[in-house]
């Protein structure tokens, strides 16, 4: 048997796929079949900074928040996490068709195989009824929601307020190039890649971005035969 710090069948069957069926989305990831994409990004900084608190604004088909369930389940396994202790991860998302809508919740295992606790409304009535009134700090975001400038500029300016002290942001969709190179294929909804890019743009030319170490990881088109992620930006305030 080959030897590999990963669990191959388990990514295929669970994580990239629904009980080895294609989901959408996974392509935006860089993902396939058996590899993970910039999901083994979020998941290497959860494994190694052990949030308590994990949030997903959006959920695309349930990929992000499968990660961050799955690294809690590892570390308390391994002993990091004692019963009763168990880190949360929350996912945001409205359903309300835009970019279209997530389908985990009626025709996958999704619901039954991740601890996640989901919050359907949209990000700002969360981030107002549900984390500020609990006054709940994150340590682990992932933004991935309304893809519109003025979307992640408000999930960014709400959410940047409760992130705990060392905790990490990260957003997805980030790569210009990629967005520029974009395809869209027929019959294939308009997946908006704009947004993103275009506040990253804005938010380096910015006085905030003094306040951040931010580290942008796009692959794109370094290797033609293999799926790129569409860009994934990280940043921890100073």
């Amino acid at each position: 048997m080959k030897k590999t710090i990963l669990n191959h069948e388990y990514i295929k069957e669970e994580i990239t796929t629904n009980q080895g069926k294609d989901f959408r989305y996974r392509w935006s990831h860089g993902a396939t079949n058996k590899h993970m994409g910039d999901g083994m990004i979020l998941y290497s900084l959860m494994y190694f900074f052990k949030p308590k608190i994990s949030v997903c604004l959006g959920s695309g088909n349930g990929y992000i928040p499968r990660i961050m369930s799955k690294v809690n389940d590892d570390l308390e396994y391994e002993g990091f996490h004692k019963s009763g202790e168990r880190p949360e991860t929350y996912l945001v998302d409205a359903f309300n068709g835009v970019a279209g809508i997530p389908d985990w919740d009626t025709d996958s295992f999704f619901p039954t195989a991740f601890r996640v606790q989901v919050l359907k409304t949209t990000t700002e009535k969360a981030y107002y009824e549900y984390f500020i009134k609990r006054d709940i700090k994150i340590d682990m975001l992932w933004i991935d929601a309304d893809h519109s400038y003025e979307g992640i500029k408000k999930d960014f300016d709400l959410y940047s307020q409760i992130i705990s002290e060392n905790g990490i942001i990260m957003i997805h969709d980030t790569d210009k190039k990629y967005v520029d190179n974009f395809i869209e294929s027929e019959n294939h909804e308009k997946y908006d890649l704009t947004g993103p890019s275009e506040w990253l743009r804005r938010f380096t030319i910015s006085s905030h971005y003094d306040d951040y170490e931010v580290l942008n990881l796009f692959n794109y088109g370094i290797e033609k035969d293999f799926p790129s992620s569409t860009g994934v930006t990280i940043l921890r305030k100073k």
